[in-house]
């Protein structure tokens, strides 16, 4: 469904180097050529691995969007800002598609920026490869019994030395673009501390499940990962020394949920931009919809919260640029306020809708639902890359400090 962009009347961007703006614009161009039209199949597909939206992927990879991130070195753009122009472009993705957002996010920013942290030889050996698109890259920290919680004592996966290699045993879990994969970034006990590991997929032992059938991103596929006396070569270990794996697991994460924040607007700006569309157009008793201060009242405050949100991730990523590698609290403050806005929204947009809103196919002519697809998806944002309960954790240490908020 074509929309006018309530972002082009509305939002003045006076944050954004003119880099991250034309690649903003960039983004948009793509996104609206090749994610849009695939928009619906990918929100509505089946979760199994041919279910990966492989040609969307591929002319994504076409298009250089992968390179937004990176420098020059390995096939990147090499600009000043590169999280800033990353944030931008997963939010214009994100307006089409929850799930290309969240594939792009956890190809480009978790494994990609995890790799940007190796060694030259890793970067290229790998990075070039996500770059590029030749693979596509996973980041595993989370485990059966360890997802938010990245304490040693919760942490199960183990490697230990073996000659000039680690034997890696374990298992993970909720892994996006795993059954895709073509090289995993594994966090690890390593003694009594952790480290992470560039993990080839096609190596013995290496074992990748059937993806889950989940609420909604049924375009990111997730799955388990076994690990079972995986030999991993020495030159593999991220970063070249032992024991940086925790660091280097919050670091990423941290960007990540600067990129999730980003799809949080993605999607709330979408979801409003169909209700502007749809209060506008249709009528009852007599008058538009929009007419009702109930509408007119509503979209006034979800416009300030878009700005709101949007300035929010801008500033974090700038942070970011600047050389904070943890930009708190604007990076918690971002995910925890972008993901809640694209809920709040998508609600207000099944409403705006009524029985259309709550459908996902029109039987009469095959038309799908505007907005249920957007419900659906929306509501992972809350919970992945740190649930928003840790988001307000972060920000309160903020305020109160380590010694009381532990």
């Amino acid at each position: 469904m074509n929309v006018k962009r309530q972002y082009d009347v509305l939002y003045h961007d006076l944050l954004s180097p003119q880099e991250v703006v034309e690649a903003r614009l960039r983004a948009r161009e793509v996104a609206d050529r090749i994610v849009a039209p695939a928009a619906a199949k990918i929100a509505n597909g089946d979760e199994q691995v041919d279910g990966f939206p492989r040609e969307v992927f591929d002319a994504l990879a076409a298009e250089g969007l992968f390179g937004v991130g990176f420098g020059s070195e390995v096939g990147g753009h090499g600009l000043e800002h590169p999280a800033t122009a990353t944030a931008a472009t997963i939010e214009e993705l994100a307006y089409h598609s929850s799930s290309i957002g969240a594939v792009f996010d956890v190809h480009c920013i978790l494994s990609g920026n995890a790799l940007n942290q190796g060694t030259d030889a890793q970067k290229q050996k790998w990075l070039t490869k996500i770059v590029t698109g030749e693979i596509v890259g996973a980041f595993a920290t989370t485990e059966p019994d360890a997802s938010t919680d990245l304490s040693i004592e919760a942490l199960k996966t183990e490697a230990v030395p073996d000659g000039d290699g680690w034997i890696l045993n374990g298992h993970k879990r909720w892994i996006s673009n795993s059954p895709v994969a073509g090289e995993i970034v594994v966090l690890a006990k390593t003694g009594e501390r952790m480290s992470m590991f560039i993990v080839d997929t096609s190596l013995p032992g290496v074992t990748v499940g059937t993806p889950d059938r989940k609420m909604g991103n049924r375009g990111q596929l997730t799955a388990d990962v076994h690990f079972q006396d995986v030999r991993v070569e020495g030159a593999e270990l991220l970063g070249g020394v032992e024991g940086n794996g925790l660091r280097q697991a919050l670091q990423t994460l941290t960007f990540g949920r600067i990129g999730i924040a980003a799809a949080g607007v993605g999607m709330a700006q979408r979801a409003f931009d169909l209700i502007v569309e749809q209060v506008s157009t249709r009528e009852a008793f007599g008058r538009k919809v929009g007419a009702n201060q109930h509408w007119q009242f509503l979209l006034a405050d979800r416009a300030t919260e878009i700005e709101n949100a949007r300035n929010l991730y801008l500033k974090a990523a700038l942070r970011l640029d600047a050389g904070n590698p943890f930009p708190e609290p604007e990076a918690a403050m971002a995910k925890l306020y972008g993901t809640r806005l694209s809920v709040d929204i998508a609600r207000d947009a099944v409403q705006a809708f009524g029985g259309f809103g709550f459908a996902r196919e029109l039987a009469a002519d095959g038309t799908p639902g505007p907005v249920e697809a957007l419900y659906r998806d929306s509501k992972i944002g809350e919970i992945y890359e740190g649930t928003n309960e840790i988001q307000k954790w972060v920000i309160a240490r903020q305020i109160l400090g380590r010694d009381i908020t532990g």
